[in-house]
């Protein structure tokens, strides 16, 4: 069994999430005391796992921990054998005798921190469960008495912070212990330092490219031939002229809503066809433009398009959460607790100097991982724009708190709204004089950029006055494949307007492999988009489908974006703290792993953004093991084996 209680999938018949044969077939290979390539990889045969060689593999990557685990007759004696040993484990690291590179013992000073916070008993308090109780009972064989069931993805984890406190984690592929040493190009001079370092320096390079063919992006020739086909298919399905494509109104006209323009214009699986018959039944929001879809593959076996599918085709465990709680989705899915952070209706605020205002909750279309599912009724709903009064009392709000200059105008996305809705909002807006920026937050350009017509742009850049007020755009691309001539020129008509565009990336299981997402910024850089935030997925258990591990996005941006020029990752990432707003991942003080759960899952302590301002309390977030996340690649066709450090990422 996995570490879900289900089935392990069969090596050569697995599908993934998103219902695609896999285009490559995980194969294992022995590699020395690899655990991603060894006997007990993540696929086995026959539809089980191996439990036992994991708990072998466990006790064998630390048999000093096993030991002591093993010969003591409770808890608190295991305990304070452990802290003992964790310390001697961390003195050995400054010993002078001490051979590890400087690197490792970095890694092992990480991983005892992290092994003392586990078995910390005020932990163990606050998330009722102790993962050393478990440990304990593993080590004594007496799994009767343990209080719940043990997951491979749990062993997983120990088996790496077992090494980690050993100087064994394999980060830098030795077979033994890393050594101390220094590299030969910094035992060189001049000229010939400088051609070796190059030499290494091109590998890397040359890595990068290797995968960002993996992605193209909708600027490539074929793939604007595709995309071509589909939009004359797309006309003729809806009896519409070129001059209808390029009107904006003729796409919100046509927003698909139901499963049969789908199954007539593309393939589709039979789970995507039900669960989008489902939320059609159960007026659960779903929409798609004619644009976006044009940016599909008509055939599923072509699969560049996974991302530009996944946000729009909801999945049947989505489906079925919302029409659960369809009564009370407000409350249930409302992860952020914008009801507690609305000081008055269509404002939100949880910093100083910046506040949201939310004139139009409904979009061109629906995100499946949007983070206001709770508050949008349908694709386009006739009454998504809020009242005039309502509106009016929320701009006054402005008047009566001035210390607020940054304004973020979203909901929804009020850029589809009429032009002279919008132009009434701003000139509101504008005739403050302590509000200093306005920003749209809009997925128009991604979605639907026709709505960037010439008269739009003119009215919008009237307000653009530099130093006095700054217009901004924030946006959405999730990946390469939707950007097209046609966002570019969107992009475009902003920048020549003098507007900065921004983006903001949900980070998910749709574009979370190697390289994936510094392809995206890279992209997005060069039709005028600075990559802005990269968003932990909200931890909403309606979308846990693409949840992906923090570790992973902290993984992403120290091997995969550091590689990139400076203004290539512009991006921060972030974890948002229900009510309390953004957590900076890259800020290790910010945050601590406190408790690894049976599935396998890790719990964070994450600190709010006033720490050391004033005292808040943390909050608790359980993460998704990285073992399922792993194991879901794997289906994909991932090699893990290029994954293999992301346990250390804490």
């Amino acid at each position: 069994m996995t570490s879900k209680g289900r089935p392990a999938p069969q090596r050569k018949k697995k599908k993934s999430k998103s219902g695609q044969e896999p285009k490559y077939k995980w194969v294992s290979t022995r590699l020395l005391d690899d655990v991603f390539t060894d006997e007990i990889s993540l696929f086995k045969p026959h539809f089980e796992v191996d439990y036992e060689a994991y708990l072998q593999r466990l006790w064998e990557s630390n048999p000093e921990i096993q030991r002591i685990l093993k010969n003591v007759p409770d808890l608190e004696t295991a305990r304070s054998g452990m802290y003992e040993y964790l310390e001697q484990a961390e003195r050995r690291v400054f010993d002078l005798t001490n051979d590890l590179h400087i690197l490792e013992k970095s890694t092992v000073r990480e991983s005892i921190r992290v092994f003392r916070s586990v078995i910390g008993p005020i932990n163990e308090f606050r998330t009722e469960f102790s993962a050393l109780d478990s440990l304990w009972k593993l080590a004594r064989n007496n799994r009767k008495e343990l209080k719940s069931e043990i997951s491979v993805g749990f062993i997983m984890e120990f088996i790496n912070l077992f090494r980690g406190v050993t100087g064994k984690s394999n980060i830098y592929l030795e077979n033994a212990e890393v050594k101390k040493g220094i590299p030969e190009f910094l035992k060189m001079k001049g000229r010939e330092a400088a051609v070796a370092r190059t030499e290494i320096l091109d590998d890397f390079g040359s890595s990068v490219q290797k995968y960002f063919k993996k992605y193209p992006s909708g600027l490539e020739e074929e793939v604007i031939g595709w995309r071509r086909e589909n939009r004359a298919r797309i006309l003729r399905y809806f009896n519409g002229t070129d001059a209808d494509w390029n009107d904006y109104r003729w796409h919100l006209k046509h927003v698909i809503k139901t499963a049969k323009p789908l199954l007539d214009l593309i393939e589709l699986t039979n789970e995507q066809k039900e669960a989008v018959d489902v939320a059609s039944r159960n007026k659960i929001p779903f929409g798609i433009t004619p644009y976006y879809l044009s940016l599909m593959d008509s055939k599923r076996s072509i699969g560049y398009d996974h991302a530009i599918r996944a946000q729009v085709i909801p999945p049947k465990e989505y489906v079925d959460k919302m029409v659960e709680h369809r009564a009370d989705r407000n409350r249930s899915f409302d992860f952020m607790g914008e009801h507690d952070t609305s000081p008055v209706d269509l404002v939100t605020r949880r910093y100083p100097v910046i506040a949201i205002l939310k004139p139009f909750n409904s979009c061109a279309q629906i995100c499946v991982y949007c983070q206001r599912n709770w508050e949008i009724e349908s694709v386009l709903e006739p009454k998504a724009l809020a009242s005039r009064e309502r509106i009016d009392r929320a701009l006054a709000w402005f008047d009566d708190h001035k210390s607020v200059g940054d304004v973020l105008i979203t909901g929804g996305d009020p850029m589809v709204m009429k032009d002279i809705q919008i132009k009434r909002i701003m000139d509101v807006l504008a005739s403050k004089k302590h509000i200093y920026r306005i920003r749209i937050g809009t997925r128009t350009p991604v979605v639907l950029p026709m709505r960037m017509h010439p008269e739009l742009m003119a009215m919008l850049s009237k307000y653009h006055e530099l130093p006095r007020r700054e217009i901004a755009v924030v946006t959405h691309f999730e990946h390469s494949y939707e950007i097209t001539p046609e966002s570019m020129e969107a992009v475009q008509r902003f920048r020549k307007a003098g507007m900065s565009v921004y983006n903001q990336e949900v980070f998910t299981l749709e574009n979370s492999r190697r390289f994936e997402t510094a392809k995206l910024r890279k992209d997005l850089k060069s039709i005028g988009v600075d990559p802005y935030y990269t968003f932990n997925l909200k931890g909403k258990e309606e979308t846990s489908k693409y949840m992906v591990p923090i570790a992973r996005i902290l993984q992403e941006r120290k091997e995969e974006a550091r590689l990139l020029p400076g203004l290539d990752r512009t991006d921060e990432p972030v974890f948002n703290v229900p009510k309390l707003g953004k957590n900076h991942l890259r800020a290790g003080q910010d945050r601590r792993l406190v408790m690894i759960l049976p599935d396998g899952s890790r719990v964070y302590e994450f600190h709010p953004w006033e720490k050391n301002i004033t005292a808040l309390p943390p909050y608790n977030y359980v993460d998704v093991p990285i073992y399922d996340y792993l194991e879901e690649l794997a289906a994909r066709g991932e090699n893990i084996r290029d994954y293999r450090t992301i346990w250390y990422y804490y």
